[in-house]
């Protein structure tokens, strides 16, 4: 029976690499997307019948629990969720809903998606959630909860990874705080740093198309490495049962997230502020 694996972010870079090999290895895919267009053109490459796509905007959550909805109601399970979409903004923005436009794209939209899906990932026999985060999440600044979900404050374009990197550093804490409350069910949670990849993550720079070219002739950041680590935990024989880890592309080894994203107590504050502040799009 084939597997159904929701992704998202794949009509480009390492979610499309990882949707394509999923699709080849015989599963159904699921894709979330923002364009049409986009859409269209990943089903075609993925192949007619072997791909679904649902339309939406994930800087707005009431179109994240719309999608979660949708997808929830169209499978009888689903067994693989891979979080991929994220952005790197390099001036603020705030979201319709009044959320920084990185915390709401990068956290919680995928907090969000998956509290939404839970009920369908346990209707599988046994479930995987893979959630990309990132190595940048070790240039984090100071990290204040609850403050940080909702602050827009002003920033620079160098400014920015340091916003970027705290996103990604509440991703890998939310997937930690996931896998003890999913502990002794059918579902496991773990997350990863792709690498650096010449994907269109920083499309917004004037120089970005140019530099990703130079890159690519010179063999540096190929998404295809990213994209593999996450085929690997969304099916490998080998991640069965393993929950609540942290693996890096350089030898899909397991790592340690940096301080304060290892400790628990942080972990459970962060998913209690979290499900407090979505709690009417939760339900």
């Amino acid at each position: 029976m084939e597997p159904t694996i929701v992704i998202t972010g794949a009509t480009s870079g390492l979610g499309r690499l990882a949707a394509i090999t999923l699709a080849r290895q015989g599963a159904r895919i699921v894709i979330t997307a923002r364009s049409r267009e986009k859409a269209g053109q990943t089903c075609q490459e993925i192949g007619t019948g072997r791909v679904d796509a649902f339309l939406g905007d994930f800087t707005r959550l009431d179109d994240v629990r719309r999608i979660g909805n949708e997808i929830a109601g169209r499978y009888d399970h689903i067994d693989v969720l891979v979080n991929n979409a994220g952005l790197h903004a390099f001036q603020p923005r705030t979201t319709p809903d009044g959320y920084p436009e990185m915390i709401a794209v990068n956290y919680l939209a995928p907090w969000l998606l998956t509290h939404t899906l839970l009920p369908a990932l346990h209707r599988a026999p046994a479930a995987r959630i893979v959630n990309v985060a990132s190595e940048a999440s070790r240039r984090h600044g100071t990290l204040q909860i609850p403050q940080d979900l909702t602050d827009t404050i002003p920033f620079t374009a160098r400014g920015s990874s340091e916003h970027y990197g705290k996103t990604k550093l509440l991703d890998i804490m939310f997937t930690m705080e996931l896998a003890r409350r999913l502990a002794g069910t059918t579902i496991t949670a773990n997350c990863l740093n792709p690498g650096f990849n010449t994907t269109g993550l920083g499309r917004e720079l004037r120089f970005a198309g140019a530099l990703e070219k130079v890159l690519t002739r010179l063999g540096i950041g190929d998404p295809a490495r990213g994209a593999g680590l996450i085929v690997s935990l969304a099916t490998d024989p080998r991640f069965t049962g393993h929950t609540g880890g942290y693996y890096t592309v350089r030898g899909a080894r397991q790592i340690n997230p940096t301080p304060p994203g290892n400790d628990p107590s942080r972990q459970a504050k962060l998913w209690h502020e979290t499900h407090r502040l979505l709690e009417p799009e939760a339900r």
